[in-house]
C-alpha cells in the first residue's frame, strides 16, 4: 500500500516503522527536519519537510496516488484540514485522523463523515488509553486485557506466580483441571523470549502468559496462573488532564475515586464536571498529601500527567507509601521496559495502544481488530474469514490443516454469539472471526494472504 503519514512524532514514527517493515510504500511529512533525517536513516521510507495540511506538501508526496492518509500531527485542526484537502484535491480513498479534543469528539457525527469533514476513521488516543486502563482495573493482576468481537472474547496477559495451580504443570493439565471452561494459551514469554506453547509445555513462575477465553471465563483462568487478587475499590489518579478526567468519570460510579491536580483552575472545572470523584488540589509527589489521603489504603494509583519523569517519581513514592498497585503513563518508549516490573507494576504506552487501533485499518483483508503487544514485539489479530473451500485458504478447513506461518497460533473463533476456543479439529466457516497471535510480526503479510479471497485452491 502507498501510505502518507502526517506527523513524525512518537506515534507517526512508530507507525512508519511498523508499516515500512511490512513492505509498504511510506511517506512521512513533518516540519522537524532533524526528526525526519533520523527516521530516514533507520527506515526505508521517503520523508518530506513541510506543513502537513499544505496542498503543496501533499502534492509533493504524490497524494493523488496514495491509498491512505494517516494524520497524526499534534494539532487536531491540522489533521482535520489535511483530510479535507486529501479528498477535495487528491481523492485519497481512506483518511484517518487522530483527534484529541473532547469537544470535537462529542459532536463527531455532525462534524465528520460524508456531509462534514471527510475523516473515514477517527482515532482518540485518550479514549483508547482510558478504556485500556479501565479493563486492567476490572481484572486485578492482568498486565494487558484486549477485547475481540465487541468484547465477547478477551486476550489476557498475566505473570505466572509461585503457588498458582497451573505453575509447574503442563498446559494440558488445564483442561482436565477445569473441564467446564474452555481456554487456550496463545503464547508464553519467558525471560522476554517468545514460546509457542504445546500441550506438554510446562508453565514456570514469572512466565508472561497470554491466554484467550470467553469474557465470562477470564477470572477463572487467571486464578489458575496466579493468586487471584481481590477486587479493587479505591482508586487515586494523579493528573486531571484529558485521560485522568475521562478515567475518573468512567470509574466514579463503581469505585471510590480521588483525583490530584496541580492547576487550581482545572481543579475547579473537574469538581464541576465530575459527580462522585474527590478532586484534590496539589502535587502527586507531595508526600504529606498522599499520607493525608490514606495512600496506604489505595488499591490502584494511576499516574497520568503529561510528564514521564513526574509520573515515575510520583508512582515510586506512592508504592513506597503503601499503594497496592501502581500504573504509570509513559510516553517515551525507551522508559517502558526500564520501569515495568520493578516498583512500577504496569507501564502504559499511549503509542502502543494508538498504533494497534491504526493498524486495524491498514491490514489487508477483512481485519476487525489489531492489538500491538509486548511493546510492539508481537501482535494479536482478529480476521474475518470469507468464501468457501475453493476460494479461501482457511474456510472449510480444520485448524490443523491450515498452513500457519511459523510463530503464529489461532486462539479462538467467534461464530455469531458463540466463542469457540481453537482446537485442531475445529473447522472454520464463512464469516467466522478468527483470533490469531503472532510472535513474529515479520509474518504478518503471510497471515493477511491466508484471509484474502478470490483465487481458487484445491
Amino acid at each position: 500500500m502507498k501510505i502518507i503519514i502526517l506527523g513524525a512524532g512518537q506515534v507517526g514514527g512508530s507507525l512508519a516503522e511498523h508499516l515500512a517493515n511490512e513492505a509498504n510504500d511510506i511517506t512521512v511529512i513533518d516540519t522537524d527536519s532533524a526528526r525526519l533525517r533520523e527516521l530516514q536513516d533507520r527506515l526505508d521510507i521517503r520523508t518530506i519537510e513541510g506543513k502537513a495540511s499544505y496542498p503543496s506538501a501533499l502534492e509533493q508526496a504524490s497524494a493523488q496516488d496514495a491509498d491512505m492518509l494517516i494524520a497524526v500531527t499534534n494539532s487536531d485542526e491540522v489533521n482535520m484540514i489535511a483530510c479535507q484537502i486529501a479528498r477535495t484535491l487528491f481523492t485519497v480513498p481512506t483518511k484517518i485522523a487522530r483527534v484529541r479534543e473532547h469537544d470535537y469528539l462529542q459532536r463527531n457525527h455532525a462534524i465528520f463523515g460524508d456531509k462534514g469533514i471527510p475523516v473515514d476513521v477517527l482515532i482518540s488516543p485518550e479514549e483508547l488509553v482510558t478504556q485500556h486502563i479501565k479493563r486492567m482495573i476490572q481484572y486485578p493482576g492482568a498486565l494487558q486485557v484486549l477485547d475481540f468481537a465487541s468484547g465477547q472474547a478477551q486476550l489476557v496477559a498475566v505473570k505466572a506466580y509461585y503457588g498458582g495451580p497451573l505453575v509447574g504443570r503442563e498446559i494440558s493439565f488445564l483442561r482436565s483441571h477445569m473441564p467446564n471452561i474452555d481456554t487456550r494459551v496463545a503464547a508464553i514469554f519467558r525471560q522476554d523470549h517468545p514460546m509457542i506453547p504445546k500441550g506438554d509445555t510446562v508453565i514456570e513462575a514469572d512466565d508472561e502468559v497470554f491466554f484467550i477465553a470467553a469474557r465470562r471465563d477470564i477470572r477463572a483462568v487467571m486464578s489458575e496462573l496466579r493468586r487471584l487478587d481481590r477486587s479493587y475499590k479505591r482508586i487515586m489518579i494523579a493528573g486531571g488532564g484529558n485521560i485522568g478526567a475521562r478515567l475518573a468519570g468512567s470509574l466514579e460510579n463503581d469505585y471510590q475515586v480521588k483525583l490530584i491536580e496541580r492547576d487550581l483552575g482545572r481543579c475547579n472545572w473537574l469538581a464541576r464536571e465530575l459527580n462522585n470523584t474527590i478532586v484534590l488540589h496539589g502535587s502527586a509527589s507531595d508526600r504529606d498529601l498522599l499520607v493525608e489521603e490514606n495512600i496506604e489504603d489505595t488499591d490502584v494509583f494511576c499516574a497520568l500527567t503529561n510528564d514521564d519523569e513526574a509520573n515515575i517519581m510520583a508512582s515510586m513514592l506512592a508504592k513506597r507509601l503503601g499503594a497496592r498497585t501502581v500504573m504509570t503513563l509513559i510516553n517515551n518508549p525507551a522508559y517502558v521496559d526500564l520501569v515495568q516490573g520493578g516498583v512500577i507494576d504496569i507501564a502504559i504506552s499511549p503509542q502502543q495502544t494508538t498504533i494497534g487501533a491504526l493498524l486495524t485499518h491498514v491490514r489487508r483483508g477483512d481485519v476487525a481488530a489489531v492489538h500491538s503487544l509486548r511493546r510492539g514485539a508481537a501482535e494479536a489479530l482478529e480476521a474475518v474469514a470469507h468464501g468457501d473451500k475453493r476460494s479461501s485458504r482457511v474456510v472449510g478447513r480444520a485448524i490443523e490443516e491450515i498452513d500457519l506461518p511459523p510463530g503464529t497460533t489461532i486462539g479462538a473463533i467467534i461464530r455469531g454469539n458463540e466463542v469457540l476456543i481453537a482446537h485442531d479439529d475445529l473447522v472454520i466457516e464463512n464469516d467466522d472471526h478468527v483470533i490469531l497471535f503472532l510472535v513474529d510480526k515479520r509474518r504478518i503479510a503471510e497471515v493477511e494472504r491466508l484471509f484474502q479471497v478470490g483465487l481458487t485452491f484445491f
